[in-house]
């Protein structure tokens, strides 16, 4: 294992491409003491602990009807949840693509998923490292996506997708004080964030009055993901972290189409290999 931070974005579909990464990495055997993951990073975070190489693939790519975890607009305004997230976070980790718990919990790595507390608006960085309900209630916080999904509660305090509060948490990253940062991205480079129009202001106003916090949280969190893409370049050009993209247009938030996604998880499987000897240097020197 090595010394240092991995820090995986989410982007809900488009963490196929950091499944692909991982995949490479977990192959290489390379492990980095510390994770953070975002949303779907937090996913693709605990796959890697575990060292499952493949599953969170399988788990987002597949063909099979019983596997679709896309629920439609229909069931959106029946059960508030745009994702059948009972099936991505209890029947898929039980059952249907089973998760090494007991690997995960045996590991020396350290995992931390990102999650937005409702109330504060703040970001926490939560980990667990023995109770099997309560580490996939934190992924699926987590990835919670808002106005999508319901919030999950965790200790009694409801928490929506990290990415709303802290987006790239490579602010969190530089406080665990590894001299190594790695960085996934899966958004092409020079990527940034629009401001949030007036329309969307108002429906998170409306749809978290009770969570003001949260709701500035969502509005601003064009101009705190733009901010942190300024302080990842700065420190890209200085060389003091390692940073992989997609260099091709990622796919859609949702997209379901099977050999679109198989595509973006090849390119990410790639990118980390035709890298992968310019990575092992950054860890090296």
């Amino acid at each position: 294992m090595t010394a240092g931070t991995i820090v995986l974005e989410g982007g809900a579909t488009r963490g196929v491409f950091t499944s692909g990464a991982l995949d490479f990495l977990m192959e290489k055997e390379m492990y980095l003491s510390h994770v953070i993951g975002v949303s779907a990073g937090s996913c693709n975070g605990v796959d890697y602990v575990s060292k499952q190489p493949g599953r969170t693939r399988d788990c987002m790519i597949h063909k099979e009807k019983e596997y679709d975890y896309y629920s439609g607009i229909r069931k959106l305004i029946r059960k508030k949840s745009l994702l059948d997230m009972d099936l991505i976070f209890d029947k898929y980790p039980n059952e249907l693509f089973p998760f090494d718990y007991d690997t995960y919990f045996a590991s020396e790595m350290e995992c931390e998923m990102v999650v937005t507390n409702c109330v504060t608006g703040e970001a926490e960085y939560m980990t667990e490292r023995q109770d099997r309900q309560r580490l996939m209630r934190i992924c699926r916080a987590s990835s919670s996506m808002p106005l999508v999904a319901p919030m999950v509660n965790i200790d009694g305090i409801p928490y929506l997708d990290g990415g709303l509060a802290d987006s790239i948490p490579i602010g969190r990253a530089l406080e665990l004080g590894n001299e190594k940062i790695v960085l996934i991205l899966t958004r092409n480079p020079g990527y940034r964030k629009k401001m949030t129009s007036h329309g969307a202001a108002n429906l998170y106003r409306t749809a978290y009055q009770n969570y003001p916090k949260l709701a500035r949280a969502a509005i601003r969190r064009n101009f705190e993901y733009n901010k942190a893409m300024d302080k990842i370049n700065e420190l890209e050009k200085r060389e003091e972290i390692f940073v992989l993209r997609p260099m091709i247009p990622p796919v859609s938030r949702l997209e379901r189409k099977y050999d679109t996604l198989m595509q973006f998880y090849e390119h990410g499987y790639e990118s980390m290999e035709k890298r992968y000897d310019e990575l092992c240097a950054y860890l090296e020197k």
